[in-house]
């Protein structure tokens, strides 16, 4: 049928000159699409690699003023000890509101503030959890998205007598940047701060075994064998010290698939630090650094400075870096 005319001019489309226009309009969605969803992951990437920036200016300001890192943890210190490097920063993170809920020497209360608190800083806008955790439909924790550096492996040696929370102190802390009880300072970054991990991103409800057989002295090939239940609660409690919640190690490279016993891809530690079950025992970790930007992770350095590296880094490069005293200089990576 052809459209009505006026004298020489025509009042409408022909139907295939319609659907032109429109295969020419799918296209162009189709090619707009991708270079909007780049710029947005662009723009995720940016703010990531911003707020851990803001975390390493918070950690030399907390420096500055008890001329010491603080500790991921306190074994022997009493309740308060378990709070994480998170909760200890907060007056260097814009967050004193928080802080006047948070009193560091007494247990956290999970379920109540700031527990159950988001904290902008600690989440990556890429982060597809970023909720609340629950128990019986009520809210008791909130996750993060950036651990610290509990070196290698071996994140803390119980020493043999009573080191439960509460009681005596005792032990060693690893070869990271943080530990339970650590208390470094720029001194002990033999390897130099440009040289060290400071934090990297990890993934919110990451699945992880714990409190299974001692683990191996070396660091594993794989940890499928590791534990037995599995839960999926990793790093789904900002304010907890523990490894498995606020921090990782390298025992494996960044967005390494380890499997767990069910086939799951996780992480595990041979016991939770200040537990009575570890007395006289390590805590040995394969906690991994993890994100949902392609092909990389971020991470703050200890001098103060973020950048993104390589799923493919080097094996041997990336334990380097989560060594504070190994005597190796990593240079470029």
């Amino acid at each position: 049928m052809r459209p009505r005319k006026t004298g020489n001019r025509r009042t409408a489309f022909t139907l295939i000159e319609l659907l032109v226009v429109i295969a020419i309009i799918a296209i162009l969605i189709a090619l707009l699409l991708p270079a909007v969803q780049q710029s947005r992951e662009a723009a995720r990437r940016t703010q990531c690699k911003n707020n851990l920036k803001q975390i390493g200016l918070a950690l030399m300001n907390y420096q500055s003023t008890y001329s010491k890192f603080p500790p991921s943890f306190c074994v022997g210190e009493g309740l308060g000890g378990q709070w994480s490097i998170h909760a200890r920063i907060l007056p260097f993170v814009e967050q004193n509101g928080l802080l006047k809920l948070a009193d560091l020497s007494s247990a956290y209360v999970a379920g109540e503030a700031p527990a159950i608190s988001r904290v902008d800083l600690y989440l990556c806008p890429s982060e597809p959890n970023d909720r609340q955790r629950t128990s019986n439909d009520q809210a008791i924790h909130y996750p993060v998205n950036y651990g610290y550096n509990a070196g290698t492996y071996t994140v803390f040696r119980h020493s043999n007598q009573a080191t439960a929370l509460g009681h005596a102190n005792g032990g060693e802390f690893g070869d990271g940047a943080f530990g339970p009880n650590s208390n470094t300072a720029p001194r002990d970054f033999t390897d130099g701060m440009s040289n060290t991990l400071g934090f990297a991103e990890v993934q919110a409800y990451t699945n992880y075994v714990r409190d299974g057989k001692d683990h191996p002295a070396q660091p594993p090939t794989e940890i499928s064998s590791y534990g037995s239940r599995v839960r999926s609660t990793g790093h789904s409690e900002w304010v907890d010290g523990r490894v498995h919640q606020t921090g990782f190690t390298t025992v494996f490279t960044p967005n390494s698939d380890t499997l767990l016993n069910d086939s799951t891809i996780g992480d595990s530690t041979s016991c939770r630090e200040g537990k009575s079950a570890c007395v006289g025992q390590p805590v040995r970790a394969a906690v991994t650094a993890r994100s949902y930007h392609t092909g990389i992770v971020h991470v703050l350095l200890m001098d103060g400075s973020s950048r993104a590296i390589s799923d493919s880094v080097d094996l041997n490069v990336w334990r380097n870096l989560g060594n504070r005293r190994d005597g190796k200089f990593v240079g470029s990576f």
